[in-house]
């Protein structure tokens, strides 16, 4: 019996060094695989991406994996919007934290921004992202942009996003970054949020990651004929309650989805 051989190659000058060592054609071998076991490619892929990656970068990306399983999917949790999920796996959070925190970027908490700020753990991210419902042609309006990961997040998901920092140095820190990341379809406001955005109203989702005493009534005129808004409403250091409001003829419904805790949302005082 004859046995299958495989012609001598160069193997410094191979273009293919799997199928010298292998004796299958590269190309064939992962379509087959990608055919019969596509989890498994799913890993596969993620596995050699990650291997391309400096170790820095390979260290972020296992804990934004850990994230997605401990912190969202996993019991008590379960985010079951797959394009948020992926909007969740894709977006590198830690390029929105400042360096003395980035080490801890993927735990299960909010982290200090600066200018007594915070970035909402990932959950609350996700949970509030989830609840809007966003549409590839949505027009979405964000009350604190903080950091601009919520933002991020919400880019891949809709057409447009619309978001207000009433605190200038981190509106400016938040636009530079998402510049800098390519968030072309994200539009970064220093100003009172409360006022909202009328510009650019009607929108068809509004997200508010700042807490006022009461649902500001601009943002509610500024939201459109069907639209959805996510917003936590109670004063500092007490219970506040995370709302999701709808808007149907003219009228706001609205139901309470989860106690939180966020800071304040603070007005611009007018001078004298």
């Amino acid at each position: 019996m004859r046995l299958s051989t495989v012609e001598p190659v160069d193997v410094d000058n191979a273009q293919d060094k799997f199928q010298y060592r292998c004796g299958i054609d590269r190309a064939m071998f992962f379509q087959t695989m990608r055919r019969l076991i596509p989890r498994a490619w799913l890993a596969l892929s993620f596995a050699l991406a990650v291997g391309c990656l400096p170790e820095k970068d390979r260290e972020f990306t296992r804990a934004r994996q850990l994230m997605m399983h401990e912190q969202l999917t996993g019991p008590g949790r379960g985010i079951q919007d797959e394009r948020v999920l992926a909007a969740m796996r894709t977006v590198p959070r830690h390029e929105f934290v400042p360096e003395n925190v980035r080490f801890s970027s993927y735990d299960d908490r909010a982290l200090p921004i600066g200018h007594g700020q915070t970035i909402s753990q990932p959950y609350i991210v996700a949970f509030m992202t989830e609840q809007l419902k966003p549409q590839p042609t949505d027009k979405i309006l964000e009350v604190g942009t903080g950091s601009g990961y919520q933002a991020a997040i919400l880019s891949s998901l809709v057409q447009q996003v619309f978001t207000i920092e009433i605190i200038a140095p981190l509106a400016q820190r938040a636009a530079a970054d998402l510049r800098r990341l390519n968030y072309t379809n994200v539009f970064v406001r220093a100003g009172d949020g409360y006022a909202g955005w009328p510009e650019h109203a009607p929108y068809d989702a509004i997200i508010v990651t700042c807490a006022p005493d009461q649902v500001p009534a601009p943002l509610v005129a500024q939201l459109r004929e069907g639209g959805r808004m996510i917003i936590p409403v109670g004063p500092e250091g007490s219970e506040q309650q995370l709302y999701l409001l709808e808007k149907h003829g003219g009228q706001v419904k609205q139901r309470t989805v989860l106690p939180v805790r966020f800071v304040p949302m603070t007005r611009i005082t007018p001078k004298p």
